[in-house]
């Protein structure tokens, strides 16, 4: 599988953007549970939260900083703030794993231990060992240089960025989970699977907060396809890849090639879902 990889494509993408049928309530469509954000960084919450919410997501549950909650229900009224059932978990954008404290510690033990589909990014990638369902990584080439480092592997950055296939397969191959490396190219492959790249979008994606987007559209993905992927875990990387694509052309649909900031991206998103799903 050393050089198995492929193009996806925007027909792939339409198959996993679920639209609603008549029937369906919120826990049908996918209920996300989200703890990202942090008195440093709250503005990863609303992000990632808006995302969710304009990816077809029945309903969040947002269970992170209080004081990034503020924030997130001031943008958003309708997301709970309490714990219950959820279908996927996207934790970690905007947190640092040295300030974690014990008692999230146990709370993010209790959560990873419900077999879900869930994603982990930025100061969550340190427990992909304890997550027990399928999970996808979601990190940059720097932050795919501390998980490569836990794995036994000696790469800088810049080794990534000049063979991110290589270096997306190691980690994939050694942590057993799916990892979507982020970049003008993302590449997603799953653990000894052909991998696949996905064309990003503008380069105007580049700016603070794009990733905490993506973390949000791809937790709403995997809750709409929760029971599937459970079943199939052979499916995670094409939602993952879905997400991606949703993700480029809702950052394309923004700038219309001027710049952009991350919450242009997210309010992007509905138009973007109508156009790939159509």
């Amino acid at each position: 599988m050393a050089n198995s990889w492929r193009d996806w494509t925007e027909a792939e993408t339409a198959e996993w953007l679920r639209v609603p049928i008549a029937g369906d309530d919120k826990y049908s469509r996918g209920v996300v549970g989200v703890v990202t954000g942090s008195a440093r960084y709250p503005g990863a919450a609303v992000l990632g939260v808006e995302a969710a919410a304009r990816s077809g997501a029945g309903m969040i549950r947002y269970l992170g900083d209080a004081a990034a909650a503020r924030l997130v229900l001031q943008r958003r009224p309708e997301v709970v703030t309490v714990p219950g059932r959820v279908q996927s978990w996207l934790i970690g954008s905007g947190t640092d794993r040295a300030d974690r404290s014990e008692a999230e510690d146990l709370a993010f033990g209790e959560w990873l231990d419900q077999g879900l589909p869930t994603v982990l990014d930025a100061g969550a990638l340190d427990l992909v060992s304890r997550s027990t369902g399928p999970t996808v990584v979601t990190p940059h080439a720097g932050e795919l240089v501390g998980m490569l480092s836990e794995l036994g592997f000696d790469v800088e950055r810049d080794a990534i960025e000049r063979d991110p296939e290589t270096w997306a397969r190691r980690a994939a191959d050694g942590a057993q989970v799916v990892v979507l490396l982020k970049g003008n190219v993302t590449h997603v492959v799953a653990p000894d699977s052909v991998g696949v790249r996905v064309q990003a979008g503008s380069p105007w994606l580049a700016t603070a907060g794009s990733g905490d987007v993506l973390g949000g559209i791809l937790g709403a993905l995997l809750a709409a396809h929760s029971e599937r992927i459970q079943a199939e875990p052979e499916h995670l990387t094409a939602v993952a890849a879905a997400a991606a694509r949703l993700h480029g052309r809702a950052g394309d649909l923004a700038s219309g090639g001027g710049p952009i900031v991350a919450l242009d991206i997210a309010e992007r998103i509905r138009a973007a879902f109508v156009d790939l799903a159509s």
